[in-house]
């Protein structure tokens, strides 16, 4: 009340700042007029005229004027993120799976949509392993245990099986909430880990695994990430030097230019079916040595790009390797079910390990990768896989679990497909017949296609395929002649980049050049899936046979 007031003196000090506070009110007042100083309180009266929430849109379109203005005077701000000051490693990344050839064909496609004339009607897509996208049907299996999850009111459809709805159950009762919305533990649900355990213990013929060596990942992709930057380090000499194959799958160049870590390549032999050499790993390793510190060796097995299965005596030979240069071993076996030629099996790098006594099987640090995108499923879009990691020191693992716990965790959509891959309908299940029935069609087709590919380019001169023994790609070899690798040049590209984009823009099929992968110097490739339908890979291969043969006739005589 106002008897219990007192009054402060005023001092030239407390005047002092009144005055600044009126200064700031006059300016708010400039900015914002009639505007009285009760309404600054909150009480305003209609003669009062704009609102304080008014006085600060205009304030804001005060402030666009002025950068109007500015953009007028050539005062315009500058980027913070430019092409100069962005990060140098990302610039370094190529990816050519998605690369100019794939950005082009993107284009021709659009121009097709709106009506635009090319030589062929349709553009083929043959530079990716998306086997949905190429036509492929999922699983029944797989969709409808997803589906479950997903919308677990369907369980009481009679149109789902027993077996799909138990495994749903099972699923959903490892999640936060009995629910696929939730998250996950960040190595993944723990039920899904144990199921991927015992798998790979059927699969490698009683070789123990230990479900808490099991991490869900997103795709394998992620997972090879991970292990990598776990493996990156040092300066100068004592860089981490990555040894890959070569040809290789882009994201492993790709991540090591992220990673600012050290490529060192080891090719494949080209002209033994792709297989790899010992020889060739000593002699990539040695010359590695005198710039940086190789620490890792990647094998993909099948192959990608080149489709070959590696033998059990080439796996003994690369843990030996690895064993006595203490190098950490990464395989990539997101293939392992795509094994076509009657010859060739898989084997898992865990499994040879195993068999080549303790001294290896408990000493060879080891990541082996799988994932929903390829085998008999084709799931690329729900970006499931796993990676199993043995030998591990325990402070690393735990600093590994800390970096996969920064992504939360992997999609739990995915987490389910995975499931479903290593725990499928067994013979006295409902669902068993179906099930066999459509996988046994999807790799069976699969290997006709290989062997359809890889006689079709065989008969074409100038282009030569290997057999393709597994996988889902051929990477046959082209010959360019003289003139058109000077003409690439002065156009300032690769000579199968020239080739590919040539072949895109008179076909409308879209192929990936070999440069993307990696080659020989002076030899030159493309890779091309073999998911399409038979009848629209025979339109394919017919259109290769035929440009190729007008290409050699363009630039060269035909010899």
């Amino acid at each position: 009340s106002s008897s219990m007031r007192t009054t402060t003196p005023m001092t030239s000090r407390n005047m002092s700042a009144l005055n600044e506070t009126r200064s700031l009110i006059a300016g708010a007042l400039d900015q914002c007029s009639p505007l009285t100083l009760t309404s600054l309180t909150g009480v305003r009266h209609k003669s009062q005229g704009p609102s304080v929430e008014k006085c600060g849109q205009m304030r804001f379109i005060t402030a666009e004027a002025k950068a109007s203005a500015g953009r007028l005077e050539g005062k315009l701000r500058e980027k913070t993120l430019t092409l100069d000051t962005l990060n140098p490693q990302v610039k370094a990344v190529e990816y050519a799976v998605r690369g100019p050839i794939v950005i082009k064909a993107g284009e021709i496609e659009r121009y097709l949509e709106e009506g635009g004339t090319k030589p062929f009607s349709e553009v083929i897509k043959a530079n990716i392993g998306d086997a949905h996208a190429m036509g492929q049907q999922p699983i029944t299996f797989l969709r409808q245990v997803v589906a479950l999850c997903t919308f677990p009111e369907l369980m009481d459809s009679p149109s789902f099986p027993e077996d799909a709805k138990w495994r749903a159950r099972r699923i959903l009762q490892g999640c936060g909430g009995h629910s696929l919305g939730s998250y996950s533990a960040s190595p993944g649900v723990e039920c899904i880990r144990k199921d991927i355990a015992a798998y790979i213990e059927q699969r490698d013929e009683g070789v123990p695994s230990d479900w808490e060596n099991i991490y869900l990942t997103t795709g394998a992709s992620d997972g090879i990430m991970t292990i990598l930057r776990l493996l990156v380090s040092g300066k100068d000499s004592s860089r981490t030097g990555v040894m890959i194959p070569i040809p290789q799958y882009p994201l492993y160049s790709a991540a090591i230019s992220e990673m600012d870590a050290v490529q060192v390549n080891y090719y494949l032999d080209e002209d033994n079916c792709w297989a790899l050499d010992i020889n060739e790993l000593y002699r990539a390793y040695q010359a590695a040595k005198l710039h940086c510190q190789p620490r890792v060796i990647c094998i993909i097995n099948p192959g990608n790009p080149t489709g070959q299965v590696q033998s059990k005596k080439c796996i003994e030979e690369v843990l030996h390797f690895a064993y006595e240069e203490n190098l950490f071993v990464m395989s990539d076996e997101v293939y392992q079910d795509n094994v076509y030629t009657p010859d060739c099996q898989f084997h898992s790098f865990k499994k040879v390990l195993y068999e080549m006594g303790p001294e290896y099987f408990n000493s060879v640090e080891l990541a082996s990768f799988h994932s929903t995108s390829k085998g008999y499923t084709g799931e690329c879009g729900f970006r499931g896989g796993y990676m199993e990691v043995i030998n591990m020191d325990p402070e690393v693992k735990a600093q590994m679990v800390k970096l996969l716990s920064v992504r939360l965790c992997p999609p739990l959509a995915g987490q389910a497909a995975m499931d479903v891959i290593v725990n499928p309908p067994q013979p006295d299940e409902h669902s068993y017949k179906q099930f066999r029935q459509e996988k046994s069609s999807v790799l069976g087709a699969l290997a006709d296609k290989a062997k359809l590919t890889e006689q079709i380019l065989n008969a074409v001169p100038g282009i030569k395929c290997n057999p393709v023994q597994g996988a889902m790609y051929a990477f046959p070899r082209i010959f360019i002649p003289p003139k058109a690798v000077e003409e690439a040049k002065a156009l300032g590209m690769q000579p199968d980049m020239f080739y590919c984009l040539r072949l895109l823009e008179e076909t409308g099929i879209c192929v990936v050049p070999g440069s993307g992968f990696g080659q020989k110097d002076g030899t030159y490739h493309f890779r091309m899936t073999i998911l399409p339908s038979i009848e629209k890979l025979k339109v394919l291969l017919g259109k290769v046979r035929d440009f190729h043969i007008r290409f050699l006739k363009e630039y060269s005589a035909l010899e």
